[in-house]
C-alpha cells in the first residue's frame, strides 16, 4: 500500500518490461480471435515524468530517456507506442500500453490496490468499454477473475511492488495458480534482482511446481551482489509464443548498449523448464 511507482516510472525496468510486454501483445493479436489481459498491480495507468516523485529520483533518465533519441532498430515499436500515449513528460504504464492495442473483440481487466491510484485509474479509462478496473488485491484477483468467462486466450501479467518479504514465494504461486486456472493463456512475472539468492529459489520453487514452458528474461545493470540496491530485473514468461526466446534476446540486446552505464550490464534469455 505504500509503494508509489510514479518514483520508478520510466526507469530500465519499465523499458525492458513494457518492451517484452508489447511483443507478446503482438504474438496475441496475430489471430483474429479476441485475447484477455489481466494487469493484477496496474498502478494508475500514466506518470508525470516532471512531477515530484519522478523529480526526486530522476531514474527515468538512465531509463527511456537513453532511447528516445537514438531508438534502436529492434525497439522502434515499443519507442513508437510510448511516444504516441505519451504527452509530453509522460510516461505510459502497463494498463495504457496494452489498452492502446486492444481490438473491439479485446478485453483487458486492472486490478489495483492503492485507493488513490485505482482512482486515477478509473478517470483515464472511464470512457473505454473494453477496460474494467478493480479496487482489489491482485493474488484474490486471479481466483476471482481467472478463467476469463469469453475468451480463450490472453496473459496474465503480473507486477509485484516487492514490499514484502515473501513476496517471491507469493509470487510463484500465483504463477501456478494462473496457469492452472487459465490453461491457455500465458503469464508474465516481474522480478526485481538484488541479489541472486532469492531469484534461485523463485526458479527452484517453480521448477518444483510441474509447470512446463518457463522462460526467465533477465537485464543486469550491475553484478546483483547488492541487496541494497536494484541491480536488475527479470520478467518470467509461462507458455510464452513459439520462437519468442530469440525475439526476447533481440529486444534485450537492443537496449543493453544504450541502457549499459558501467559496462558491466548483462541479459540472459534461458528456459528454466521446457515444454
Amino acid at each position: 500500500m505504500n509503494y508509489r511507482h510514479a518514483y520508478h516510472a520510466g526507469n530500465f525496468a519499465d523499458v525492458m518490461k513494457h518492451a517484452l510486454l508489447l511483443a507478446l501483445i503482438r504474438h496475441l493479436q496475430r489471430k483474429s480471435t479476441g485475447f484477455y489481459v489481466l494487469d493484477t498491480h496496474a498502478g494508475c495507468g500514466a506518470y508525470d515524468l516532471a512531477g515530484l516523485e519522478a523529480n526526486k529520483t530522476q531514474e527515468w533518465r538512465d531509463g527511456i530517456g537513453r532511447l528516445l533519441d537514438d531508438p534502436p532498430e529492434a525497439l522502434k515499436d515499443y519507442l513508437t507506442i510510448i511516444r504516441d500515449l505519451g504527452a509530453p513528460g509522460r510516461y505510459p504504464g502497463s494498463p495504457l500500453i496494452v489498452a492502446s492495442q486492444l481490438r473491439a473483440q479485446d478485453q483487458l481487466v486492472c486490478c489495483e490496490l492503492h485507493p488513490e491510484d485505482v482512482r486515477i485509474l478509473r478517470r483515464l479509462f472511464r470512457d473505454n468499454a473494453q477496460v474494467s478496473v478493480h479496487h482489489r488485491d491482485a493474488y484474490a484477483a486471479l481466483r476471482a477473475l481467472l478463467p476469463p468467462k469469453e475468451q480463450k486466450r490472453g496473459l496474465v501479467l503480473i507486477d509485484p511492488p516487492f514490499e514484502q518479504p515473501d513476496e517471491f514465494a507469493h509470487l510463484a504461486q500465483a504463477i501456478v495458480e494462473s496457469r492452472r486456472r487459465f490453461t491457455t493463456g500465458m503469464v508474465a512475472a516481474w522480478y526485481p534482482i538484488k541479489h541472486r539468492t532469492p531469484v534461485r529459489a523463485f526458479h527452484n520453487q517453480l521448477r518444483d511446481s510441474g509447470l512446463r514452458a518457463l522462460l526467465a528474461c533477465e537485464f543486469t545493470l550491475r553484478p546483483p551482489l547488492d541487496p541494497g540496491q536494484l541491480n536488475g530485473c527479470g520478467l518470467l514468461i509461462a507458455a510464452p509464443p513459439y520462437g519468442f526466446e530469440k525475439q526476447a534476446e533481440e529486444l534485450l540486446g537492443a537496449m543493453r548498449p544504450a541502457l549499459d552505464r558501467d559496462g558491466a550490464a548483462e541479459t540472459h534469455v534461458s528456459w528454466l523448464v521446457e515444454e
